[in-house]
């Protein structure tokens, strides 16, 4: 008969050490063996004994004998070991027995081996008082009750015993059926839960296989209502609706006069430079801005009628202006319709004009080019006038400086009443050295008369008066070259005031000089100024309709509602997760 199973632990237990399972002089064994000894009768099988001996045993002593032939647990294992020990040597009685079941405890057995030895020498019909001397009868018989034939006729045996249960059980009880195999109840266990686990995965595999299809059913219709309807209206409207539109291209160049003269090597280094001169880049991307303005859109709707052309009733209502279109209107369809680019390496304003007809649009691009090339020489023309009338006024401003200190040299002259300094002290020195030649004589003479022993009185007298009259004419001369006279201003001082007034002619003569050189000179940097727009590609009208691109425009739409959806999907699940989050 085999035990049917209680627990799932197999883990074997090294049994407690020989000095625990030997001791048995504690009191605890004592009351037990007294208790087993005093309940014992002679001729009473094992089997009886213990379970009058559980039955009547306190809760802690029932609890270890139950542990001991329940659950392989090592406290269970030393109680049990602690327990039996009296009673062996009460039913035996003899040393030897003590001192080979003291070497079986010795081995160190582990609980579950010494309950594998109770079986199998009950399957033998041995009864002893413990496992330990289970373990000494099955070997005196030459049994070892741990070799795996023994266990495995352990566990084929399936006919009863006597006294092998320790407590009756329902199954033993007369009337009841056997119970039914182990290894064929955990077969048949694991076979259900295998086809319960089956039938789970099939049914959660057909659960996420439905969710698929659901989601790419979902997926399907969403793509179809946010992507391929929006896409097909938009080739439709390109295919169907919309109006045929005509391009007209144009390319023209902003040139300098005589560009390559000042510029050397830098023009073959520079295109742009070398075809428009230092300033063309700047002033072609005035030309573009003036072009994609306002006032270039009015005056063109003014003398050409451009918004009137946009207005006709056989242009779809997308490119459709409405009668009373207001000049914000107007200008959209402006900077829809007119497109003007500027390459810098290659100094090209390129401008495309599109209209519903091509004699139209290039009517608008040849007046567009022509507003252009008035728009260049109105900047060149303001430049020019600049620079020469600041030229011309340096010029006037010279000239009347000069004049004026003409007139204040010719004043000077009139109140000094001197013609020139330099003249006046030539005409004064030459007084003085006639009047010192006098002098020197009329001294010589009146020295040759004094000489005589009896000058003549009469000869003398009028020698002394000459000298002394030449001396003080050529004192007064003198005097009036450095002193001022009645006037209060000598001649030194008139000498230096006609000469600072001779200097501030000559400076302002310089001056004038100077300012119509820089007038001759702005004149010539003027004419080399001089701008004007050349046309590279002009203006011929197209006979195919270049707008709209179908297949172009038709794949654009496709990948922008693509994208629009995308990005509304993906920051949908964003916002998902961060809520559930």
């Amino acid at each position: 008969m085999t035990t049917q199973v209680k627990s799932q632990r197999f883990r074997l237990r090294r049994a407690v050490t020989p000095a625990v399972n030997t001791v048995t002089a504690s009191d605890s064994n004592k009351e037990a063996s007294e208790h087993a000894s005093e309940t014992m009768q002679p001729g009473a099988d094992a089997p009886a004994v213990i379970v009058r001996k559980i039955s009547q045993a306190p809760q802690d002593e029932r609890d270890s004998y139950q542990d001991e032939y329940s659950t392989p647990d090592d406290a269970a294992q030393a109680s049990y070991a602690q327990d039996e020990a009296p009673h062996m040597a009460d039913h035996e009685g003899s040393a030897s027995t003590l001192n080979s079941i003291d070497a079986i405890r010795r081995e160190g057995l582990t609980a579950r081996q010494l309950r594998m030895a109770m079986r199998v020498a009950q399957k033998h019909s041995i009864r002893p008082t413990s496992a330990f001397e289970a373990v000494l009868l099955l070997r005196q018989r030459g049994i070892d009750p741990f070799s795996r034939s023994t266990m495995l006729d352990l566990v084929r045996n399936d006919s009863p015993e006597p006294g092998r249960d320790l407590i009756p059980r329902p199954d033993s009880l007369p009337g009841a059926q056997a119970p039914p195999n182990p290894v064929e109840e955990a077969r048949e266990r694991m076979q259900r839960i295998a086809e319960e686990r089956e039938k789970e995965i099939k049914r959660v595999q057909r659960e996420i296989a439905k969710r698929r299809q659901k989601r790419l059913a979902l997926l399907g219709v969403r793509l179809l209502v946010f992507v391929s309807l929006p896409t097909f209206i938009a080739a439709w409207y390109f295919y169907v609706i919309a109006t045929p539109m005509y391009a007209t291209e144009s390319q023209f160049v902003i040139q300098q006069a005589d560009a390559q003269g000042g510029m050397g090597d830098l023009a073959g280094m520079l295109p742009s430079a070398g075809g428009m001169g230092l300033g063309g880049q700047s002033e072609a991307a005035s030309v573009q801005s003036f072009l994609q303005s306002r006032p270039a859109m009015l005056r063109l709707d003014t003398e050409e009628g451009f918004s009137a052309h946009f207005q006709q009733d056989h242009i779809d209502l997308i490119r459709r202006l409405p009668p009373d279109a207001t000049n914000e209107a107007i200008f959209k369809t402006y900077r829809r319709h007119v497109k003007i680019g500027y390459d810098p390496t290659e100094g090209v304003v390129r401008m495309e004009v599109i209209a519903a007809s091509p004699e139209d649009s290039e009517r608008f691009a040849r007046a567009l080019v022509r507003y252009a090339e008035e728009h260049v020489d109105f900047m060149s023309q303001r430049l020019r006038d600049s620079q020469m009338r600041e030229a011309r006024a340096n010029l006037e401003e010279a000239q009347q400086r000069l004049i004026d200190a003409r007139l204040a040299v010719v004043e000077f002259q009139e109140q000094s009443r001197v013609l020139s300094g330099e003249v006046e002290l030539s005409l004064l020195s030459q007084q003085i050295g006639t009047l010192e030649a006098e002098l020197t004589q009329t001294r010589l003479s009146l020295r040759e008369l004094l000489s005589n022993p009896r000058p003549n009185p009469a000869r003398v007298q009028p020698l002394e008066r000459r000298e002394e009259a030449l001396r003080e004419q050529i004192a007064s001369l003198r005097g009036s070259m450095t002193v001022g006279g009645e006037d209060g201003a000598s001649l030194a001082r008139t000498q230096s005031q006609l000469i600072m007034a001779e200097a501030e002619v000559q400076t302002r003569e310089m001056m004038r000089a100077q300012a119509m050189q820089q007038l001759e000179s702005a004149r010539i940097e003027v004419a080399r100024q001089v701008r004007y727009l050349a046309l590279s590609v002009e203006p011929v009208a197209s006979d195919e309709p270049s707008y709209p691109r179908r297949l172009e425009y038709s794949s654009l739409s496709f990948l922008i509602f693509l994208g629009i959806y995308l990005f509304a999907s993906m920051t949908g699940s964003v916002l998902r997760e961060q809520i559930s989050g």
